[in-house]
């Protein structure tokens, strides 16, 4: 089976740290099948002036193709135009790939879409053009905050209602696809997976003592610092010092738009916080290891791959109740889930969570997911599900 993949979320040279959930599962997809990548760079005339403000300009370096993790990915410009109608996005993004995928007729038996909008509604259009089935990957705010759009709404809902099949990483948004128009019986939940080589437990002393942490009650952020990723609701959590506990310090890993903002609340109300900045994805299991919890007081989210990681290294959770996120922490072992956007509620959720003892293996116990080659083959077993039923409508 020859796939093509389509989608707007995949590394590259100048973002090589970039959605390693699409890398690590597209890579483990290799294994079973041929497999191309078309990874979009957003591109509009004289984005190099506007590198400072603008993603576009600050990709003109990458190249027009890569061998990522032993994956040929091509990255193919797609016409951005910034403040343009959501509406206009999806159809401007095809148009812009049509010459790109023309190339590959008669050389693939399937298209993939990952990303509802603009990926999914590029691929149905795509796929009718070769000739092939197009499958839809769901992942999380593409359903939740992109489709809830007017414009994008009803071109996503077009997609999903044309799809041969389409993927879903968690339950809730199996429901949601069904409520845009999605055949039910069309539909395969098919969960991240995690890297059971790199996340497992460790010792936490010797965790803290490699990142020089010292001792204590540690709670710890992984991820984007932005807004919607509740990173100013979790600075705000950690000024209450009577609700997170004397002496309870928290490190943030990451970066992103609010870290002005966060660094500046935590200095004005004396929050003990340790901003670490970006670091690469295998140093995560370190930092991991050396916490009492992981935080993720998100907004909206899909299946977050950091908590799979941090109850595969045996950490407890502290997490809003959105998304899939509650799929993942049904046991009270896994840790707890809280409102979202309600720093006190997530503040006295912490406090609880790092004064609470707890065995490392129970967590590890209650985390049912598959690894990435396991991912990988139920995903392949879909695209093969939706590649069959084409070739018997056919015949």
């Amino acid at each position: 089976m020859r796939v093509l993949i389509l989608t707007k979320i995949f590394p590259n040279k100048s973002e090589p740290r970039s959605s390693p959930f699409n890398r690590q599962q597209f890579a483990a997809l290799s294994r079973l099948c041929d497999v191309e990548v078309l990874a979009t760079i957003p591109w509009f005339p004289g984005a190099a002036h506007f590198a400072r403000w603008s993603r576009a300009g600050r990709l003109l370096g990458v190249p027009e193709t890569e061998i990522i993790d032993g994956v040929k990915v091509h990255h193919p410009r797609f016409v951005f135009v910034p403040k343009v109608g959501h509406s206009l996005a999806g159809p401007l993004y095809t148009a812009s790939l049509v010459s790109t995928a023309m190339k590959f007729e008669g050389r693939v038996d399937v298209v993939l879409g990952s990303w509802a909008y603009p990926d999914g509604f590029a691929a149905v259009v795509l796929g009718r053009l070769l000739g092939v089935p197009a499958v839809i990957k769901l992942h999380g705010s593409d359903m939740n905050v992109v489709a809830e759009l007017r414009g994008p709404r009803r071109l996503v809902s077009w997609a999903l209602s044309r799809a041969d099949r389409v993927v879903a990483v968690s339950k809730p948004l199996r429901d949601r696809a069904v409520a845009l128009g999605a055949d039910p019986a069309n539909i395969d939940v098919v969960r991240n997976g995690v890297d059971r080589a790199c996340f497992h437990p460790r010792d936490r002393a010797e965790a803290r003592r490699t990142l020089e942490l010292g001792e204590g009650p540690l709670a710890l952020y992984v991820g984007n610092v932005e807004r919607h990723k509740g990173a100013v609701d979790l600075i705000q959590a950690f000024a209450s010092r009577a609700e997170v506990g004397e002496g309870a310090r928290l490190v943030v890993v990451g970066d992103g738009a609010a870290m002005a903002e966060c660094r500046k609340l935590a200095e004005s109300t004396g929050a003990s916080v340790t901003f670490a900045g970006s670091r690469p994805h295998n140093e995560i299991p370190t930092w991991l290891a050396a916490a009492d919890v992981l935080v993720l007081p998100s907004w909206n989210e899909g299946t977050p791959n950091v908590v799979l990681e941090a109850l595969a290294c045996g950490r407890r959770v502290v997490a809003t109740a959105v998304g899939g996120t509650p799929d993942l922490l049904e046991s009270e072992a896994a840790g707890v889930l809280v409102p979202a956007k309600n720093p006190a509620a997530l503040a006295r959720a912490i406090g609880a969570a790092l004064a609470r003892p707890y065995d490392p293996a129970s967590v590890v116990a209650a985390l049912a997911t598959p690894d990435w080659r396991e991912s990988a083959e139920m995903l392949h077993e879909s695209l093969f599900r939706a590649v069959e039923t084409a070739r018997r409508k056919a015949a």
